[in-house]
This record gives C-alpha cells, structure tokens and sequence, in this order.
C-alpha cells in the first residue's frame, strides 16, 4: 500500500487546459471518491495517476517516488474500467491471472492468487465460464478479481457501476467498500454519482471545470459545504436556493422574491441589506403554521418518504417529508426551515458566508 501526492498538477490538451493546477493528497488506505459533473476532469485526473496521461505540469507521487514519467506497467496501482476490458477468449480464471502470468509468475502463485481473489468476490463457481456466459455484475466483479490477484499499492476504479441497473448499483458499491475494508488497499474511485461518493468514501474531492471545489469527509462536505457549486452537487434531492437580501436590524431574517420572509440564526448587522442565496435542504423544511406560503404543484411519493415541489416567492423549492401527509396540486402550505441548518452564500461570488 501506499499513499498518493498531487501537487500542482495540470493537464492541457494542445492549446486546451484541462485541470488547472491541482492538489490532492491521500493517505496510505484511504479511500477517495473523485466526484463531479461530466466534464469536469476526475477521468483525465485519474489516467494521469494511472500513466494514461501525460502531465502538462506539477507532480504524481506514489509512495515515496515521483511517477510523472514511470510507465503505467511499473506504477503499481491496477485500474478497474467502465466497460470492464476483460478478454472474451479467456476464461474467468485465465482473465484473473493473466498479470501474473504476463510477469512469469509460476503456475501455482497464479492460481494460489486467482483462488484466494475469487473466493473474496464469490466467483469460485464462475473461474471456467467466459465472459460472455456472466451477467453485467459478475463480470464486473471479475474485473476487481483481476486488480486484486496483482496485489497493487493502489486500486483506481473509473466510473466501475455506471454499466450496471439501479439494483445492482447498490449491491456492487457495497461490495466495493466492504472489499476496501478487508483489503485496506489505497483506492482512488471515479464517479459522476454523489450518492456513490457519500455512500463509499473516506474522503470526497469534488472537481469542477478542471479546479477542486471542496475536499473533505462525506458529512462534512453535507453540513458545511464551501460554495454555492458544493451545496448544489452534493445531496439528492439537491439543496433548495432563493435570491434576496439579509435583514439584520430587528431580529435576523431573509427577504426573499415577492416578500418571503425566512428566519437565520443570526447576521451582523454589517450584513443589512446584504444580497445573499439562502441554501435549504429539502429535508430540513418543516409545515409551520408562521412558516412562509408556498403552493404544491408536484407530489411525489417514494415510499419511505413524500417529495414536494411548491412554488415559494414564485421560485420551485423541493420539500422532503417523512410522514405520508395528502397534498394535491395547488395546495396551500406553509414551510419552515431550522434556521441552525439554512446556508447563506454571497450572492457575487457564491462563497459559503455563515
């Protein structure tokens, strides 16, 4: 195992950049979700770690050695691809072993690895089929076996489940985390899902347009995100945002659109007339009856829990209610968020303000 430095790391396809000088660091074991929308660089990131890549500037280390010109073969570190890359003229057992086999491995290490990979993954009764004879989920898992008979430094896994049906989504990323658990294996994991990113890591980076947003814990990038971008990303459904100004004379408030009037904890008084967005989690609004007016359009019922989108101030807000209450379309309710949990953002620069 080892940990993994980036430092000042840019990447520019011709006269395109790409990643605008980033810094990453991820400890010996840890397992760090490189999350955002299409786009936004964490693939290119994490081929460039792999030596897919080349760097425009900075420094890739791993362990205590700078890998900026090490070839992907002699980096240590096993990639787990999307569409799973796995040889379909090769039985499961030949796919697992096929690193070892290409280092000279003997024979009784190759299988001594296939066995104990398969036996972690359940794949024992699988290691004579091919390919073609698996379903998505246990070819998927045949690509992980592969990565773990190499016994790497380091585990990247790129976009893994994105291949796969909802159900199954879920079954893998818990098998992902509970084999990184076993393992402790550093894994630097890819993925445009923030709930894969919540549910997995130990740590979350959140990129955007090439530049990281936020680093840090699942629950802490939750309650405290940085900026306006974090708050959206993070949390399904995503965070509820009104424009308007502060109010800090006579009690702390928010002026919304169309006079909506929504507590805050507190304000300087430096803030009066400040423009603001206040940020709501959907599930950290509540009915009140001194709560403000907003009118139901949608009603959405999942289950374990009722999603509501209303109009408030004439802006869409989502509430998320545990109990099963009986909205129609064009109800009048009234909503109250806990003012310790509403967010404040500077309207220019999008900064988290409180």
């Amino acid at each position: 195992m080892a940990s993994v430095l980036i430092s000042d790391v840019r990447k520019a396809f011709g006269a395109t950049n790409v990643i605008h000088g980033i810094d990453v660091t991820i400890a010996d074991g840890e397992f760090v979700v490189l999350v955002g929308p299409s786009g936004c660089g964490k693939s290119t990131l994490l081929r460039m770690i792999a030596g897919l890549e080349n760097i425009t500037g900075g420094e890739i280390s791993i362990g205590d050695r700078v890998v900026n010109n090490v070839p992907p073969k002699e980096r240590d570190i096993a990639m787990v691809f999307q569409n799973y890359a796995l040889y379909p003229h090769m039985t499961v057992a030949a796919n697992m072993g096929f690193s070892l086999m290409l280092r000279g491995a003997p024979k009784s290490e190759i299988d001594a690895g296939v066995r104990r990979a398969a036996e972690i993954l359940g794949l024992i009764p699988y290691l004579d089929r091919y390919p073609r004879q698996l379903s998505g989920g246990q070819r998927q898992r045949v690509a992980m076996g592969r990565a773990i008979v190499r016994n790497p430094q380091v585990f990247l896994f790129d976009e893994p489940l994105s291949n796969l049906d909802a159900k199954l989504r879920v079954a893998m990323r818990t098998e992902i985390k509970e084999l990184h658990q076993r393992l402790k294996t550093t894994t630097v994991y890819v993925t445009h899902d923030q709930i894969e990113a919540m549910t997995m890591a130990d740590k979350i980076v959140v990129m955007h347009d090439g530049l990281v947003e936020q680093i840090g814990a699942p629950l802490d990038l939750y309650d405290y995100p940085r900026n306006l971008f974090v708050a959206g990303f993070i949390g399904s459904p995503a965070m509820n945002f009104l424009s308007g100004t502060v109010r800090a004379n006579g009690g702390a408030a928010f002026e919304g659109p169309l006079g909506v009037r929504l507590p805050l904890a507190d304000a300087p008084s430096t803030w009066d007339g400040r423009p603001v967005t206040y940020g709501v989690r959907p599930e950290h609004l509540v009915l009140a009856d001194d709560g403000a007016e907003a009118e139901v359009h949608v009603v959405e019922p999942t289950g374990s829990e009722l999603q509501v989108v209303a109009k408030m101030g004439g802006e869409d807000v989502i509430a998320v209610f545990r109990e099963r209450h009986q909205f129609r379309p064009g109800d009048k309710i009234r909503l109250k968020p806990d003012p310790r949990l509403v967010h404040l953002f500077d309207a220019a620069s999008g900064q988290r303000m409180n």
